[in-house]
Parts: C-alpha cells; structure tokens; sequence
C-alpha cells in the first residue's frame, strides 16, 4: 500500500497550492495588520516556542502538547499600554483557543480564534476561525486563517499563514524562514516577510532577528524590524509549574515604546529550577497493582492495570531526569508472567546504574514478585505480609480417562520426539522426552531467579536453597530475620520512611509529570521512527495474532520512509501454519527494506517462532519458552459418547473418506466425528504432518543462516528457554524490548543522541470493552486465555496439523 507516499504528496500539494495563492491575499487593509503586528509575539509563530499556540498560525496547535494556556498584558502594536489590554490563548490535543481584548480609549473589542490542526512533525497544517465582539473596526471582518509549518529537519523551520474576510475581500498573508545552524534552540535566526502589493518590494513588512537559549529555562529573543524598531524579550521556564515572559519594543529614536508581560500554565518545558535547583530532591512511585498486559481498550478499559510499554518508558523517563532521586514500586497486587517481571527488573537495574535508588514494596508475594522486589536497594514489606518461596511448578492435567468414561475416542498423530502439545488427552502423566525438556526449563527459571537474588541481596546459592526448601512459605517477620526483606512498614508511610533514611523530606513527583519531562522535545523535524509491533495470542488469520491484519501492517511499514526499523514483539504459543507463514513472509519482505528486530516474550514457540525466525536479530529473556520447532496433529472421535446421551447420527456421501469427519451435532459443542482414521488416512496424514515439518525446518535453517541439517538435530518439537535458545542458535542476544528497540537502532544507525519516536501497532486492544458495563466478565471461565483458545484451536481445525504448543509448557501470569 502507498498510503504514506500519498499523504505525504497530499501535504505538499496543499502546500504549494498555499504558497501559489500567497500573492492574491495581500492587500492593504485591517487583515494585514493583524496578521503581521500581533502584540505578545517574540518572533514568527513558526520560529520560536509555538507563536501565540495557534492564534497566528493555527498549525502550531499541532506542536502543542500537552495542553497549555498563555495569559498576556499591556499592549499590542501601538497601543498605549493598558491594562485593560490583555490576550489569553491555549492550545492542546490539535485545537486552539485565543481571545484579545484592545481598548485604546475610543473604542473596545474582543478577538475570537478558534482553530484546528493537523499533519506530522515535518509538516503541520491548521486553520482557524476568527470573529469580533465590541466596538469592532470595519477594516477587521470575520475571516478565516489557514497556515502551514514545514520542517524537513531539524535545521530548518519554514511557516506560511494566509488570512481571508468571511464576507469581504479582504486578503492578508505572510511567509517566514527560520534556522537553526546547530541544529538545537541554543541558537536560532528568523526572517519574515509581507507583501502589500506583490510586485511592490519596496513597501515590504519585514523582521529579522535571533533567538538564543542562555540556559535551561531562559530564552533571550531580539528582533529588527523594517521600519527601523526592534524588540527584546525574555522567556524563562519553570517546568511543569509554568513560565514568564516579557518584552518590550524599542522605537527608532532609541525610546521604550510599549512592554507586555505574560505567564505561561502547563504545557511542559524544562525549566531554570527543576534543571538547576532541584537536582535529587524529588521521589517519583510506580504501582504496578493488577494484570499487566501490553494493550488495553480506548474507552472503559475497566481498572487502572499497568500497560507493559508504559511502565518500561516511566522507568526509563525517571532514570533519565535529575530531580528524581529515588524510584519507589508498590508491587501490592501485582499480576505479570515471569517474563515481563525480569524485562521490568531489568529497567530497575538500568535505573540504579544511572545512579537512581531503588525502593520496592510487597505485601502478598509469591516467587515471580519476590524476583522483581529483590530489585530494590531496599526491599519494604507489609508487617502482615507474606512471600510464596516454595520454588517453581510447570505441569499439565490430563484428559486421558475423563475422555474414556465419557465415551470420546483422541488419537494422537505425534512423529516428532518432543512435540508434546497433545499427550494431554492420550496419556495420564509425562512422556520421558516432555519430562526431559520441561525440566530443563524449569531448571533455567529457577536459576536466572536465584542468580539475580543472589546478586542482589548478597546470599549465596546455599543460602537461597535453603530458605526455598526448608521455609517455603514466609511471613512477614520471618522474611525479615533471613534477610529477604528490609523493612517493614505500610506503603502509605513512604515519605515518612524516606525522610528518616534520607535525613529530608522528599517531594513527590507524579509519573505521568516525570514523563511529559521526557517526552518534551524542543528539535525541529520529524524524528526517525520505530514501529513496535505486537503478536499477542494463537496464530490465527483474525482472531489472536490476527495474521492478516499483521500482514497489511508490515507492508504499510515497509513503504513507510519515516520507520526506519521495526521491532516485533511475539507472545504467542503457534497455532494455525498458514497464518504463521503469512506473518512470517510479510517480515521477511518487510526485512527487505528495513531491519526488523524480534522480541520474544514469555512464549514465542511453534507457530510463535515461525513468525520469529525471519528477524535480522532475535532477542528473548532468559525465562522465555522458544523453539518448539515442529508439527502436530490429533483427532477427537465418538466411541460410545452419543449413545450415552441419546444422539444418533445418519448419513449418505459420494467419496470414499467423504463422511471423515462427520458425527453427531452436539450443542454447545458441535460436530464430533463418528470414526477414527483408516490406516490409509493415518499414513496420509503422516506425510502431510512430516511435509509441514520439513517446510518449517527449512525456513528456519532460511532465516537463522543455519544447515538445515543442524536444525534438524535441535527441533523435534522441543522447546528451550531464552537461555538454552541462545545456546543452540534459535536466539541472538539475551534482552527485553528495550533492548530490542536499541539493537534496532544500531541496524538503522541512528546515532546514541538522536531522538526516536516509538509508533505501537496496535495501540489498542479494541475501542470498548465489552466487560465495562456488565458485573460478569464476559471471558468468564474455568480455562485461562490460552488454554480456550487451544481448545477452539484443536476442535475448530480437527485433523489439521498444527505448530502449536499446549497451555502448560509455558508459565502463565504469577504474583
């Protein structure tokens, strides 16, 4: 699809048709003066700080965010200072609001704007509707404003603003230059330029100035005008709290014509106190209270659960800002995989290595919350707490005689040693090969646990066995005595606790304002992107990983000059090998044009790593369950089941295997086949399972840069953990998706100290959520996510092979 190509072509065409029509809007009238003297203004809107937040140029409502008021008084143009002379303008989330009150003795009136906005970061369009109230001049009619802001990069700032009278022919219009020779807001020049008459030069309006950041927070700005006046001005930034400025125009004799003052509320850029005075005086607290997950819905997303990429930024956002000093997680209640525990462990880390201290707090924990809270420089508990030690579980339960007594035939159609996805329901307990593999797994995710604790809270080895073998179950005085935990106390004593191991009290700063800190970024242009992009469930064409939606994504991708790398997150267990193979070739094409990292999850087997192994790098946790390479197949028959509850079924066909497959309709159900497979049907379906195999091993050995013979030795259905993938080749490095995000900037080569901005694909798991308004979940049910969609899996495509793993051979969400 050429979706961006043509956007990007619709931008320019409005643009230069703009540009074109510049010379019919001048004139001399009211519009002009209003256009080119607005009263408030350091330098051209698309100069400096956003204008006037749309009131000149509507497109700087788009560079507006978040929300942000300006109030400003004295005068405008040549208006005798007063204070009944005052304009207040706001902007946020593409619209603008602006109103001007002019009283210069003789008359009064008030100036509407309302506008809107749009476009990207290289090119912003707005337009704007502006009337009057009061004793309003004839020259100032009702008249639109559309404007435009181009900036092709970080360099350069370009802006255009047409203004035309609703119910006159008054025109008026206005151009302007700006540049940034460093390529930062430490030093700018400006210029503009209008027109009366487009052939009479002489009689131009114009202005050139500069722009010169002095320090974080203070901005001094002076600028000449063509009839030989100039301006000074003054802007100082005091964060999130707001800002000040003000100016003052000097005439020709040298003489202090006007001043005007303004204050600035919300928006956010970093200002002279919290830059210089509030280093390390501030904490900032993540509660991480319910089922993480990477996507939640847009409207009623029914609790205040953490998203999975919101945490990792937060913790990335406070690491980075010098007034925070401390970083305190409530991990009450928490409820994630194991996975995402160690990637948020992982940021925590980071965090403490950029000099930050870490607190944690737990109240009931069990081994996967203990690993994150170990974290912590100093790990508090509630006195009445208590922590799950007893170690780690994998198992599965078996259908085997349940089937027998209700009278439902299962034949197992397994070639492969360790493709145990479906001995569930033909036997009751463990084949050696899956007790093999599982052990394994497990061994690798208790030890990355211990290891980690281990470094962290200075036992050894023995010391660890020793509390999980011989304690188990802690409570909170116990956990105390060992040595697992610091302090007791309540959450909300905190700031208390603080204080007395500080000696001062620090304040608290949000999250969600140590972000907007962040995010704010004063360079011009588009910033290179990343696309995150999420496969989360079963393999499957529109439901789970919803392949073809997938597919239409990485190609859009692909044609998309400004993503400049793509990271794909997998979390899914296999399923359906079509949708794993379209997926799996739409990176690959997408590979083609640019590099696609991938970021395996807590599972990311069978199908999972078909759609994975195209990736020009890998990456998984060391808890991660990979591999899996292989097919299966299984088959569900009627032995005495519809005899038992009274069904009968009947049938005519033409086609010697043409009733395979057809049984009794069950409701509720559906259709569970009379018979079981011939021994024809059963060597056909062995060479349809063993044909699939040998078209995945392929790939694989494809997309890996492996022999397919050496793939051959490591698939056989088995999985592996992060660790042991890395082993044997199915991964590349050992990290989460932050570290994927970084290893894709490297492949993209974008510097260490340019700006990205992270596009998620998609960003939302739907626009409502279903369960909002009803008191019972409608997914309300004794199987979890996965295991219902296995089971759908298994019945819908019965008799199909399938690269899919069972529920069970991957840890599921813990506390």
């Amino acid at each position: 699809m050429r979706e961006p190509f043509y956007r990007s072509c619709k931008m320019w065409v409005l643009l230069f048709m703009a540009m074109g029509a510049i010379p019919a809007l001048f004139a001399q009238n009211g519009l002009l003066y209003r256009l080119y003297q607005p009263g408030y203004l350091l330098a051209p809107p698309a100069a400096f700080e956003n204008g006037l937040l749309g009131y000149v140029n509507p497109a700087n409502a788009f560079f507006t965010r978040p929300f942000e008021m300006r109030f400003f008084w004295g005068n405008r143009g040549n208006l005798a200072e007063n204070a009944s002379n005052w304009g207040f303008f706001s902007a946020g989330g593409g619209f603008a609001f602006g109103v001007v009150r002019q009283d210069d003795g003789n008359r009064a009136f008030y100036e509407y704007t309302y506008g809107f906005s749009g476009g990207r970061k290289s090119l912003a369009y707005g337009l704007a509707y502006t009337t009057y109230s009061g004793t309003t001049p004839s020259s100032l009619p009702r008249h639109l404003t559309m404007g435009f802001i181009l900036r092709p990069n970080k360099f350069v700032s370009a802006g255009l603003v047409a203004k035309w009278g609703v119910q006159s022919a008054s025109r008026a219009g206005l151009v302007e230059m700006a540049v940034r020779p460093l390529g930062k807001p430490l030093f700018t020049l400006f210029g503009d330029l209008a027109l009366e008459n487009p052939g009479d030069l002489d009689q131009a309006l114009w202005s050139v100035g500069t722009a010169l950041q002095l320090a974080s927070g203070i901005h001094l700005v002076g600028r000449y005008f063509h009839n030989k006046q100039f301006t000074v001005g003054l802007k100082l930034d005091l964060g999130v709290v707001g800002g000040f400025i003000g100016g003052t125009r000097i005439s020709s004799s040298g003489q202090s014509e006007s001043r005007f003052y303004g204050i600035r509320i919300g928006g956010f850029q970093p200002g002279i106190v919290d830059s210089y005075f509030q280093k390390r005086s501030a904490y900032t607290a993540l509660s991480l209270k319910g089922r993480m997950d990477y996507l939640k819905y847009l409207i009623f997303p029914r609790d205040d659960s953490p998203r999975f990429m919101d945490v990792l930024q937060q913790i990335r956002a406070a690491a980075a800002d010098p007034r925070i000093r401390v970083i305190a997680v409530n991990l009450s209640g928490m409820q994630m995989t194991p996975e995402m525990a160690w990637e948020i462990r992982t940021a925590l880390e980071n965090a403490r290595e950029a000099g930050k201290e870490i607190v944690t707090y737990l109240d009931y924990a069990g081994l996967t919350t203990y690993h994150l809270a170990s974290v912590g420089d100093h790990v508090l508990m509630d006195p009445q707490g208590s922590i799950d030690m007893a170690g780690v579980v994998m198992g599965r339960t078996y259908y085997k005689h349940l089937l027998e007594k209700l009278g439902v035939g299962f034949d197992e159609w397994r070639f492969f040693k360790y493709k145990s996805a479906l001995e569930a329901f033909s036997r009751e307990s463990m084949s050696d090969a899956d007790r093999e593999q599982r052990q394994a797994y497990v061994d690798d995710w208790y030890e990355t646990i211990r290891a980690d604790v281990v470094r962290s809270r200075g036992f050894t080895e023995s010391r660890f066995d020793q509390i999980v073998d011989s304690l188990g179950f802690v409570m909170a005085r116990e956990a105390l005595e060992v040595g697992l935990v610091d302090t007791l106390l309540r959450w909300s004593r905190l700031e208390d606790y603080l204080k007395d191991r500080l000696k001062k009290r620090l304040r608290h700063l949000p999250v969600k304002l140590v972000e907007k800190r962040q995010a704010y970024n004063p360079e011009w242009g588009q910033p290179p992107r990343i696309a995150v992009v999420y496969a989360l469930g079963v393999c499957d064409m529109d439901t789970g990983i919803r392949a073809r939606w997938l597919e239409r994504v990485f190609h859009r991708l692909a044609q998309d000059k400004t993503v400049k790398a793509v990271v794909f997150r997998v979390d899914s267990p296999g399923g359906d090998p079509m949708a794993s193979d379209v997926v799996a070739e739409a990176i690959r094409k997408c590979q083609e044009k640019k590099p696609v990292v991938v970021s395996q999850g807590q599972v990311a087997g069978s199908g999972g790593y078909w759609i994975s192994m195209y990736g020009d790098k890998i990456l998984a946790a060391p808890n991660t369950v990979t591999g899996s390479i292989g097919v299966i197949g299984g088959w569900f028959y009627d032995k005495s089941f519809t005899g038992k509850i009274g069904l009968s079924s009947d049938h005519v066909q033409r086609g010697k295997h043409a009733d395979l497959g057809f049984g009794a309709s069950i409701p509720f159900i559906g259709s569970l086949p009379a018979r079981t497979l011939t021994p024809e049907e059963w060597r056909r379906m062995e060479t349809l399972i063993k044909g699939i195999y040998d078209q995945f091993v392929s790939k694989v050995a494809r997309g890996r840069h492996m022999p397919t013979q050496v793939v051959r030795q490591i698939a056989e259905g088995r999985i592996y953990s992060g660790l042991d993938g890395k082993e044997v080749g199915l991964v590349d490095e050992i990290g989460g998706l932050q570290d994927a995000i970084r290893v894709a900037r490297r492949l993209a080569k974008i510097p260490d100290d340019q700006r990205v901005e992270l596009v998620e694909y998609p960003r939302h798991k739907g626009w409502f959520n279903p369960d909002a308004l009803s008191p019972i979940s409608t997914n309300a049910s004794a199987l979890s996510g996965y295991e219902w969609e296995f089971m759908r899996k298994v019945l819908l495509h019965a008799g199909q092979p399938l690269p899919i793993m069972l529920p069970g051979t991957f840890p599921g969400v813990d506390r």
